[in-house]
């Protein structure tokens, strides 16, 4: 009779070797379903900023005999008030969105990066400085002191309204990245760090950075997102310049010349889906990059393994063959 190596090491009192641990999933940021829809969406967009004045088939400015007309094979979107292809304007106006959103986004990233993690690490009165200068920060209306800019200055352009939006929106960014960095310096492998030897900003760079990671670029996509907003508000409400052609341009143009009343709904419907579907894209790029950081939002709908799937009015329970 043949006795197996588990009823051997069952007699002996040993016990049987535990599985082998599962291996580190890896490109788990892709393999996320809304990151890797969102990233995709994005991409478009930046070519789109990229490559939309050259694909436009018309000059935006180019007035033409065809007022007010719905969509065509010649105007896939229709004309305005001046007989403009507003088609052309979309694909011409992504480019000043996309351009303001990732240059605030890294310009504020970028400050809340050095402030908020310098201020979380250094225990001293530098570190009590700098959370005060966030704290300073964080109660400057970013809207209101761009229209002051505009005002002062004989024209605006994109990168003035960037560098504004990113100069006054990293404070938040910088809050939450020194309430992290003061929870991460006490632990076990900062410590051995500091042990060995090692400088402050070694020890910023390669042992904290890499565990903020997620957090930060958490941060830069809401910080892209209110940057695209603000930058279409103020073309909207006419601090920018209007032959600047961007998305808030156009529904600008469109209330100004009551298109809504005239039941021209290809005039604002085109610039409103854009900016619905960019808004979409950065949120679940948003979502995403939390249930990575999170676990327990990895987790959700999930009991010991088995996918749980959620009614309205009751309360899932496992069967007594799961407990």
């Amino acid at each position: 009779m043949a006795i197996s190596t588990v009823d051997l090491q069952a007699a002996a009192g040993e016990a049987a070797p535990s599985p082998r641990p599962a291996k580190r999933q890896k490109f788990r940021f892709i393999s996320n379903g809304k990151t890797l829809a969102g990233l995709i969406i994005l991409g478009f967009y930046v070519l789109l900023a990229i490559f939309g004045p050259i694909l436009s088939p018309y000059d935006p400015d180019a007035r033409g005999s065809d007022l007010i007309s719905p969509p065509t094979s010649a105007h896939w979107f229709g004309t305005t008030h001046l007989g403009q292809d507003i088609f052309s304007q979309v694909l011409s106006g992504a480019r000043g969105v996309v351009y303001v959103g990732l240059l605030a986004g890294v310009v504020a990233t970028v400050l809340a990066v050095i402030i908020g993690v310098s201020s979380g690490y250094l225990a001293n009165s530098g570190g009590e400085a700098l959370s005060a200068l966030s704290n300073v920060f964080l109660v400057i209306p970013a809207l209101p002191l761009i229209i002051i800019v505009a005002s002062i200055l004989p024209s605006v352009s994109n990168t003035v309204i960037g560098l504004v939006i990113g100069l006054t929106s990293w404070a938040w960014g910088a809050r939450v990245l020194r309430a992290q960095t003061l929870s991460l310096r006490g632990r076990d492998y900062v410590d051995a760090a500091k042990a060995t030897g090692e400088s402050t900003w070694r020890i910023i760079f390669f042992e904290l950075l890499p565990n903020l990671t997620a957090v930060i670029a958490s941060g830069f996509v809401g910080t892209v997102i209110f940057a695209v907003l603000s930058e279409i508000t103020l073309a909207f409400i006419g601090v920018s310049d209007p032959t600047d052609w961007n998305w808030g341009t156009i529904l600008f143009w469109a209330q100004s010349q009551q298109a809504l009343a005239q039941g021209a709904w290809w005039w604002f419907v085109p610039a409103g889906l854009a900016i619905a579907i960019l808004g979409t894209a950065l949120s679940l790029l948003n979502f995403g990059i939390d249930e990575i950081v999170n676990p327990r939002l990895r987790s959700a709908g999930r009991i010991k393994g088995k996918t749980v799937r959620m009614r309205i009015g009751f309360t899932p329970v496992l069967g007594k063959d799961n407990r």
